[in-house]
């Protein structure tokens, strides 16, 4: 049986198609039942295109963070999922949904942690005039990108880089670190924590 996974997105979802292109020959036992996102996320069309089931859960459509939390689990939850990729999603999750499934959600993020977190990564590593930023993967916490470094990496920033063009070369280390930790993480036993919360 493959490990099934869940991916969130909000904009294009350049690393989710990188990830559904790549994952069927990675060898890694994993494959994406669904892909969800905040917003009419024109990502979606990604997973469309390969008749994978899309859902959309618009915070505004609830009256708080918890009750979209809640909707946004259940929705989550009714794929089964053993894990969850945030991938270009922006929105902070509620503590009630990462407790929910703790310990089995996971965030790409464009910089080396913990420099530069939050939604600007890119652009902040750009404005402080660093030489190099990079990618890291972690487990979400309640933190703004401040869960467990699973893995990161070193990516240099060129003299005439534009926040397009570093954030191109950011993304296909985030999606090669991606796949890494997606092999670790589905080869290692299961434990009871990762598997209790559906």
């Amino acid at each position: 049986m493959k490990a099934r996974l869940v991916v969130l997105i909000s904009g294009g979802g350049t690393n989710l198609e990188g990830l559904l292109r790549d994952l069927p020959t990675s060898g890694i036992e994993a494959e994406v039942v669904a892909v969800g996102a905040d917003n009419e996320a024109p990502g979606l069309v990604h997973a469309t295109n390969r008749h994978l089931d899309t859902f959309v859960c618009q915070m505004a459509s609830y009256p708080g963070r918890d009750a979209w939390g809640v909707a946004l689990g259940d929705e989550i939850a009714s794929y089964q999922p053993e894990w969850i990729v945030l991938s270009g999603f922006m929105k902070l999750l509620p503590p009630n949904l990462v407790t929910r499934f703790a310990g089995r959600i996971i965030n790409t993020h464009p910089a080396f942690l913990p420099e530069f977190p939050g939604p600007h990564g890119v652009l902040d590593a750009l404005a402080a005039g660093v030489s190099q930023s990079g990618a890291s993967v972690i487990l979400v916490d309640d933190g703004i990108d401040t869960g467990e470094i699973l893995a990161q990496q070193r990516v240099a920033i060129l003299e005439n880089d534009t926040q397009e063009v570093l954030h191109e070369r950011i993304k296909v280390m985030e999606r090669k670190l991606l796949l890494d930790v997606l092999a670790t993480l589905i080869s290692a036993p299961k434990t009871t924590e990762r598997t209790s919360n559906l």
